[in-house]
């Protein structure tokens, strides 16, 4: 029997189709996706598929603007809103709300991805559809590697507090898990997503977005799935399988720094555009304006900076903070926001390297600093030296978003952040919302 409303739904995705690229696709985030069809189909899975496409990418706005206030990369000013300059710099004693919008938000809309790939993976075990055993492989191979990302994005903030892994019945939901057996269990997802990618022949039953173009098949997918892991195994501090997890990724050395996958926007009434862009020049009202180290601290010559960044026509200042540049990494409301490209594999690569293979790092630290017009690395080769110039690499390079706060954390450096007010306070993790203890 069908969902009710579902036809409904297919006419939206029908309307939708007729005007724009396959890359865009209607809300599929109702009530409705929770009733599933029980038979699945080909054309209900690329429907569902697009929905999780779009769930992906709820909620980032709020996700970047936590990640990068508190990692100090930018302030977010918001005269309507003084939460973004006081809560998350905590300001004045402030301590972070565990039931306002900026957890909330994150927090849900990751979830709601997660409870989208479960539903479809649940149609799936149920479809009498033509799939073949190797279309079916692909499917399940690239929901659990889309489920553990999303997983990941919400570990990122809460850190230690740990996250829900179980949420498939939602009347009786697992319990909130350690960090490690969370970073634990997102890899043995990736690592059993990978497997069923192995197994996924040639193409999947489905089309992807734009964004994710130049890996649409399941062998390419599984490079994906490689890199992600590469990242998981960075924050569980283990540097062998990183670079075990980077030969079957799509890290190039003599690639482009771009290359990857991306979430796309688009202006269409039906999509969503990209949430961290502001006009140049934006008021207090609504502006991301970059905290002024970033440009204190950079080297000299490095190109990224002003790439970057786009001086103001005045200084702005709001609630005791000012600022001359605007965050300015996406210029306009349709400009793809990377989910993981080869610049981070390739910083990966470096510090999987530092101790294991001290040249090799400073080899791959060159491939990064050329690019941004910079000369080779003439610095010492110890660990601590290397150690301080993936960061510094990592921090130009991969800024705004959203890796900043993480790495400070997870190489115990938050100390080092810059205090931006006399009294402020550096979080090292959110609090689980108000609402999972209940």
């Amino acid at each position: 029997m069908k969902i009710i409303n579902k036809v409904m739904i297919f006419m939206a995705i029908g309307i939708l189709s007729t005007s724009c690229d396959v890359e865009e696709f209607s809300d599929l985030n109702g009530p409705e996706v929770d009733a599933l069809v029980e038979d699945l189909s080909r054309g209900d899975l690329q429907d569902l598929v697009g929905g999780v496409f779009y769930s992906m990418r709820v909620g980032l706005g709020t996700y970047y603007d936590d990640v990068g206030v508190i990692g100090r990369e930018f302030y977010r000013f918001s005269s309507s809103d003084p939460r973004f300059t006081a809560d998350l710099l905590g300001k004045q004693n402030a301590v972070l709300d565990n039931n306002t919008f900026y957890i909330t938000t994150p927090w849900a809309a990751r979830y709601r991805s997660v409870k989208n790939t479960n539903i479809i993976l649940e149609g799936l075990n149920n479809t009498t559809a033509d799939f073949s055993t190797e279309e079916l492989s692909a499917t399940r191979g690239f929901l659990n590697t889309i489920k553990a990302y999303e997983l990941l994005l919400n570990l990122n903030l809460t850190d230690e507090n740990g996250i829900r892994l179980d949420v498939n019945n939602p009347d009786n939901l697992g319990p909130i898990v350690s960090k490690a057996e969370a970073l634990s269990v997102i890899q043995s997802l990736l690592t059993g997503a990978a497997t069923d990618l192995a197994s996924g022949g040639s193409e999947f039953p489905f089309v992807m977005t734009s964004g994710f173009s130049e890996f649409n098949t399941p062998q390419g997918f599984l490079e994906i799935n490689k890199a992600f892991s590469a990242r998981v195994a960075a924050y569980q501090g283990n540097f062998p399988a990183v670079l075990s997890f980077l030969e079957d990724s799509f890290l190039d050395l003599n690639g482009d720094l771009d290359t990857g996958v991306y979430y796309v926007f688009s202006e269409n009434q039906n999509d969503l555009i990209n949430p961290v862009f502001f006009q140049q020049n934006a008021s207090a009202a609504g502006a991301r304006i970059v905290q002024p180290k970033f440009i204190s601290e950079a080297e000299a010559g490095d190109n990224r900076v002003d790439e970057k960044i786009s001086l103001r026509e005045e200084t702005i200042t709001f609630d005791g903070l000012s600022g001359d540049y605007d965050f300015f990494l996406y210029t306009t409301r349709t400009q793809e926001i990377p989910v993981i490209r080869n610049a981070e594999l390739i910083l990966l690569y470096a510090e999987a390297n530092i101790t294991a293979n001290p040249t090799e790092a400073v080899e791959a630290f060159n491939v990064i600093r050329n690019a941004a017009s910079l000369p080779d690395y003439s610095g010492p080769q110890t660990q601590a030296a290397l150690t301080a110039e993936m960061l510094k690499q990592r921090r130009y390079e991969l800024y705004g978003e959203g890796h900043r706060w993480i790495d400070a954390r997870r190489y115990n450096i938050l100390n080092t952040l810059p205090i931006d007010r006399a009294g402020d306070d550096v979080f090292s993790k959110f609090p689980i919302p108000l609402t999972e203890n209940e």
